[in-house]
């Protein structure tokens, strides 16, 4: 009767368990075994015959206990599962789900160090800087602090912006960020209504424009609007000229000096720090006369000399604005070049142009060797892109020449904008120039590559 009596209570706890829990609870351990004659050496565990409960009896209750908690009775016993914070149980239900930031602290983050406040600042985007102005009017004014005007002249910009002005509207200048490849639009409001100003130079991010109209100069800094009307010259010379720019020292705070040079060999330098004109002498005679300057091709400033591209004879001339001394120097151009203009990259001299031999045509980079003055061609255009120009009358304008370049390629209705990095030997396709809330396409007349640079004043 003790081994019924126990049966019946293991049976009684396993119900119980299996109502909780619904799994059964580990085997308890068998009675002892009741060994069969020697003769049979198989040895099995069996229940005893006891009164009126047979061994098929108390299988019949096991399974009926199995039946009405948890078929899987004969399973290893599992520890009932415990219960989940609500953290827990949404961890894993948003795939790719970010943690929710950390709010700042005010009391940490307001004794944030003011001089590491504007150097962070000064490293931010450009056009990101323009949105942050509008927060406050401490972040307003920080392009009238000094202090941030020394963390920006530290910090130099990788690749130059570019300024044009559009066919559609000469008043209103299209710039180019080729870092975010986004066409930005600003309305020169410095200029008066219906006058035609283009951009014929650059430096420290200021651009130098030239009234056609009235022969007048101005300098603005495209991003600030920073803006100066330049005195009369005092030589009235109403033909083309061409115009170079450079800085006195490393940034603008130090001033700038415009040349002007026309093809009869008058010329004249304006200094910012004088905001005068100054005629220093005439052109030397073993520079031959007219220069037959090619005004396609911008100047090229190196330190403190600028370059100037001629046509008869093929070479490039040169003024340094601290000593005075006009150079000349005979450079025959490669065969079957045109629309070609001068570049430069860290100091080296180069030359872009369209090679048009039969009825192909590609643009073609060329360097100037020092040692031979004679030009050598370091890299061109993918063919798969000169395809396009196979057969068409194409003519090429380049709208920036500081190691970054941009081309501008017609022919008919084509238009297209490629640049060039110097250094990465990279071509890309730009953007189409579309005016905002607007569908057509602007066709670039002319532009020039500006370092953007948000402490240039005029």
């Amino acid at each position: 009767m003790e081994g019924l009596a126990m049966l019946r209570q293991l049976i009684g706890q396993l119900q119980e368990l299996l109502q909780l829990y619904g799994s059964p609870p580990p085997p308890p351990p068998p009675p002892p075994p009741f060994h069969h004659p020697p003769d049979d050496h198989h040895r099995r565990w069996c229940l005893p015959n006891i009164d009126d409960t047979s061994a098929d009896d108390c299988y019949s209750l096991l399974m009926a206990a199995g039946k009405s908690g948890n078929s899987k009775m004969l399973e290893p016993f599992k520890p009932p599962p415990s219960k989940k914070s609500r953290k827990e149980q949404n961890r894993g239900k948003l795939p790719g789900s970010t943690p929710t930031p950390e709010v700042m602290e005010q009391e940490i983050w307001k004794e944030f160090p003011e001089d590491l406040f504007e150097a962070v600042i000064a490293r931010l985007p450009i056009a990101t800087f323009f949105r942050f102005r509008s927060v406050c009017r401490k972040w307003n004014s920080l392009l009238d602090s000094q202090s941030f005007s020394q963390h920006c002249a530290e910090i130099l910009q990788a690749n130059p912006w570019f300024y044009t002005i559009t066919h559609e509207n000469m008043n209103v200048g299209a710039m180019y960020d080729p870092s975010m490849r986004k066409w930005r639009h600003q309305t020169i409001s410095f200029l008066p209504a219906k006058m035609i100003a283009l951009p014929v130079a650059s430096v420290g991010g200021l651009v130098c424009f030239l009234d056609i109209g009235h022969r007048n100069f101005y300098v603005c800094n495209p991003l600030t609007q920073s803006f100066k009307e330049l005195p009369a010259r005092s030589v009235k010379v109403w033909s083309r000229v061409a115009v170079g720019m450079t800085l006195n020292g490393n940034s603008t705070s130090g001033g700038y000096k415009i040349l002007w040079v026309g093809c009869d060999g008058e010329y004249e330098v304006y200094d910012s720090v004088k905001n005068s004109w100054n005629r220093p002498g005439s052109m030397p005679s073993n520079i031959k006369l007219p220069l037959s300057l090619n005004f396609r091709s911008q100047a090229v400033s190196i330190d403190s000399t600028l370059y100037f591209m001629r046509l008869d004879p093929e070479g490039i001339v040169s003024y340094n604005v601290v000593t005075g001394a006009w150079k000349q120097f005979i450079i025959p151009a490669p065969l079957h070049l045109s629309d070609h203009t001068l570049a430069e990259f860290e100091g080296r001299i180069m030359l872009v142009g369209l090679l048009t031999k039969n009825a192909a045509t590609c643009v073609c980079i060329w360097e100037l060797q020092k040692m031979t003055l004679l030009w050598k061609e370091v890299d061109r255009m993918p063919n798969i892109w000169c395809l396009e120009f196979y057969g068409k009358h194409v003519r090429m304008t380049c709208l920036g020449n500081k190691g970054l370049l941009m081309l501008s390629l017609r022919s008919g209705q084509m238009n297209r904008l490629v640049t060039y990095n110097v250094m990465s030997r990279e071509w890309l396709k730009v953007p189409g120039c579309v005016v905002p809330r607007g569908r057509k396409r602007q066709w670039i007349a002319c532009g020039t590559a500006f370092h953007p640079c948000l402490t240039a004043t005029a």
